[in-house]
Order: C-alpha cells, then sequence, then structure tokens
C-alpha cells in the first residue's frame, strides 16, 4: 500500500522506484499483488499516461490517511516520537545552501547519527509530493495556500559596485543616479527596477533600467559585480568580505532594498516525523546567524 501510494503521489512507476531506492519490476509486482489482494484494478496504464480507476482514487485517499496513522501509531509504541531516524529530503536555495546552511545540517547529523539527509540545491519552488520532498528553505514570500512556512529571518540586500565601474565619476548622492549606471538584474526578485528606502527618514525612490547582464544565480552576480560589468542588489552576507577587502564599494549605504524574507515549508499533514521536528529546530537556532554572515558554530 506504501508503495502504492509513492506511485500514485510521483507519477510513475519508474519515479516510485527511484524515490524508495528499489527497481521499477519490484513496484510493478508490489502494485500487482495489492490488486490481486484487493481484487480491484487500482491503475489504468498506457505508453503515455497512468490514471487511477474509481476504485483506485478511493484506495489512494484511504491509504494516504492509514499510513500516516500507522507511523504515528508505529512511533509513539517504539517510543520513538522524539529519536529521529531515517532519511530527510531537504531543497535549500543554491547559494545559501552550499554556504551558510552546510554547518548546520552537518550538527543536525552529528546529533541524530539515525537520520540521513538528501540536500537537494535550487532555486526553484518544490513539488513536495512528485519529488518526494521533506521540507524547503524558501528566500522570499510564500504563496501556496497548501503548505506550512514559517518565518524564520529576513536577509539584508544592499547595493555594490565595483571600485573600476565608478572611475571617472561623480559620487552618487541619490538613488535616481543610479539609474545611468549599467546594471546587474537578478531575475529570481528583481529584473528590470529596483526600490531602495532610506534607513532613517523612510523615503522611497524607484529605479528603472535595462540590465547589462540578468542571471537567477546569486553567486553570477557576485562574479559579474567583481568584474565591473554592472551595479546589483544582493544578499549582505554574501558581499560581506568584498566589501571587507575592497573588492566591491556599497553604494549609497543609508539607501536599502527590502529584505527579503525565508522560510521553512513543509506539506500540511496530521503527523511530522521527528527527523523533520528536530531540522526544523536546527534551522530556526542557526538562520538569524546565518544570514548575517556569521558561520554557524554548534
Amino acid at each position: 500500500m506504501s508503495t502504492f501510494v509513492r506511485i500514485v503521489e510521483s507519477g510513475s512507476l519508474s519515479a516510485a522506484a527511484a524515490q524508495m531506492g528499489t527497481t521499477q519490476p519490484t513496484v510493478s509486482r508490489r502494485l500487482q499483488a495489492l490488486e490481486k489482494q484487493l481484487g480491484l484494478r487500482l491503475i489504468k496504464r498506457s505508453t503515455h499516461a497512468m490514471t487511477l480507476t474509481e476504485d483506485g482514487q478511493r484506495c489512494f485517499d484511504g491509504a494516504r490517511e492509514l499510513l500516516a496513522s500507522w507511523q504515528a501509531f508505529e512511533a509513539d509504541l517504539r517510543g520513538a516520537g522524539d529519536e529521529p531516524e531515517g532519511t530527510l529530503r531537504v531543497v535549500a536555495p543554491h547559494a545559501f545552501g552550499q554556504s551558510q546552511l552546510i554547518g548546520p545540517v552537518g550538527e543536525y547529523l552529528a546529533r541524530y547519527p539515525r537520520v540521513s539527509v538528501e540536500w537537494l540545491l535550487h532555486d526553484r519552488t518544490p513539488d513536495f509530493v512528485a519529488d518526494g520532498i521533506d521540507c524547503a528553505i524558501q528566500v522570499g514570500e510564500v504563496s501556496d495556500p497548501n503548505v506550512v512556512a514559517i518565518a524564520v529571518a529576513e536577509i539584508p540586500r544592499i547595493v555594490v559596485a565595483a571600485p573600476q565601474l565608478l572611475q571617472g565619476r561623480a559620487q552618487i548622492a541619490h538613488p535616481s543616479e543610479l539609474a545611468a549606471l549599467p546594471w546587474l538584474a537578478l531575475r529570481s526578485f528583481y529584473r528590470t527596477e529596483m526600490s531602495l528606502v532610506h534607513a532613517r527618514s523612510g523615503e522611497q525612490s524607484r529605479i528603472g533600467f535595462k540590465p547589462r547582464l540578468s542571471t537567477d544565480s546569486l553567486y553570477a552576480l557576485r562574479s559579474a559585480a567583481l568584474l565591473g560589468i554592472g551595479v546589483g542588489v544582493g544578499s549582505a552576507w554574501l558581499l560581506r568580505d568584498d566589501l571587507a577587502s575592497g573588492r566591491l564599494v556599497q553604494l549609497l549605504p543609508d539607501w536599502l532594498a527590502a529584505p527579503l524574507p525565508m522560510y521553512l515549508v513543509y506539506p500540511h499533514a496530521r503527523f511530522y516525523p521527528a527527523r523533520l521536528r528536530r531540522f526544523l529546530e536546527v534551522i530556526r537556532e542557526a538562520a538569524p546567524a546565518a544570514v548575517r554572515g556569521a558561520l554557524w558554530h554548534a
């Protein structure tokens, strides 16, 4: 029954087999055994599609509830409610996930030796069901009403440029003057305009531009800024060392882009395994320091 649920959620026998660490023939045999046991046909398959029969839909709805209840019951019987085990699949932003959060992940693994982590780095919103994802760390607003989203931190953003880009130009005194400079765009969060707010007065200024370079990678934006290709707005934690060394200069330090919220996101469920609950605790503890650029110390 667990295999049947995984087949439906993943969309195919091969995807279910990959998620469960087994082979497609094994998954197919389990499905056939369940159909034989129930005396019902659950799935209609063709070369291009897989659809549930009416009985299959009823079985799927009931099986999910039954399995969730069984997991909670089993954990209670074992006294394992607070002892994480199994594999946790997490999606994290590419830049932040390979730099600032590896320390917390390492601490999590050290605390709970019976857990392993699949640490998947990309910046698109995950499909929790199809990809078998337990939780995600998401930067930016969460619009999906079907998930739980817990705000854990805000990421400060600043305007930076390489010194060579500014040579021979008058000192920038107001955001309106930034429009005359070549720009870099981080497509995930801004493309052709940027709003800045004065930290003390609250004055707002919107800048329109046509970017010389657009990218969906924060690391690529940083590299382009270092080469003097354009002005960019990036996360302060990543640019801190470049500012300290003089490789980059912060423009208009009193003017800031709105910070980006960071959330822990996971699907609604009646039961959350201990490996997920404990991971959420570790990340909530580590996130505030991570967005400031500090490294994790257990």
